[in-house]
């Protein structure tokens, strides 16, 4: 028999991949912002800098390619969400940019102006992270969309309808589970005293995404009886079991993987952790691109034009990949006190 290729299934994949990259890549040099307050040394601070000064711009590239891709291959999504999540979005772009802007800003300041943009750093960080968060939480708990006869589907909510407890929650999360992966990065790229550091802060923020990890999950089901019956009933219960297993699982490869001074093995066990929570949420919400209002079928493009994006990303994605990889194989190793920003 023919094998017969489902487009929406494939380019969903593909916004599924393009924004797990981002949250991997970009994840933990965001962390690496939020951990900046709470480190005592401006010399430490510069290396924390210096850990992901070659490769935090390249890493929001994937955010542009996720973005363009929902306009592109599910347009109808792309008008519903949009409106509903403008303020988060815009809050989120806003302390990316204060973000970039103190990056660069730092290195050429000195005295109160080098606090400042300290200072800024750790803040456009956490706002983007926290935002991040939020709108991921939004997008979970579902939009209120409505159709004229005759007219296509509309976000019919206020500018607020996004924050809840439960955006909230996952803000929260995120933010935290930032700080983890920028805290495992360290752990990698550092030695010394800022490397011991890392390796403790990192073992007490553990204890505090496995929390709100623990929350969401409890919370998830109770926004809609569909997800609790996708999660409870039988045989899906022992279909999806593993998906908390290997939580725990990753989680304790984390804390034996800090107590024993392993270097790599705390970074994979963080990402690993957010695989899983990304996996869980996405179990909660398929196949809807527009929670529990428009499917990734009814939302998607005509084949034709499905097909026409399809040429160009299977390009682009390789190319991305490949520069990627080649900046992070150049700049492997330690970070030193020393070594500078160019």
């Amino acid at each position: 028999m023919p094998i017969v290729l489902d487009l929406t299934l494939i380019w969903a994949g593909i916004i599924a991949f393009g924004i797990i990259m981002y949250v991997l890549l970009d994840g933990f040099d965001l962390g690496i912002g939020i951990l900046f307050p709470w480190v005592a040394d401006d010399v430490d601070r510069d290396v924390m800098m210096n850990s992901v000064a070659p490769v935090w711009d390249g890493n929001e590239t994937w955010l542009v390619l996720g973005g363009a891709a929902l306009f592109g291959a599910f347009p109808l999504a792309y008008s519903v969400l949009l409106p509903a999540l403008y303020l988060p979005l815009m809050l989120m772009l806003f302390a990316l940019i204060l973000r970039g802007v103190s990056f660069e800003f730092r290195f050429k300041a000195e005295g109160r102006g080098r606090a400042m943009w300290s200072a800024a750093f750790a803040l456009g960080s956490t706002i983007a992270a926290f935002a991040q968060g939020a709108t991921l939480g939004a997008f979970v708990q579902g939009v209120r969309v409505e159709a004229e006869p005759g007219t296509a589907p509309a976000f019919a909510g206020g500018a607020f309808d996004w924050f809840s407890l439960f955006s909230a929650a996952t803000g929260f999360a995120v933010v935290f589970g930032y700080a983890l992966l920028g805290a495992s990065w360290l752990i990698i790229k550092t030695e010394g005293q800022l490397q011991e550091w890392s390796r403790a802060i990192a073992g007490r923020l553990l204890y505090v995404v496995l929390f709100f990890m623990l929350l969401v999950s409890v919370a998830t089901p109770y926004l809609e009886p569909a997800i609790a019956e996708r999660w409870f009933s039988l045989p899906n219960f022992y279909y999806l079991s593993p998906v908390p297993l290997l939580t725990a699982g990753f989680a304790a490869g984390l804390w034996w993987a800090l107590k024993r001074g392993r270097e790599v093995l705390p970074f994979v066990c963080s990402v690993g952790l957010f695989l899983l929570g990304f996996a869980g949420l996405a179990v909660s919400v398929l196949p809807y691109v527009v929670p529990r209002s428009l499917t990734i079928w009814e939302a998607a493009a005509p084949p034709e034009s499905q097909i026409f994006l399809l040429v160009g990303v299977l390009v682009l994605i390789p190319v991305i990949l490949g520069y990627t990889t080649y900046a992070y194989g150049v700049f492997r190793g330690k970070v030193r006190a020393e070594d500078g920003y160019h």
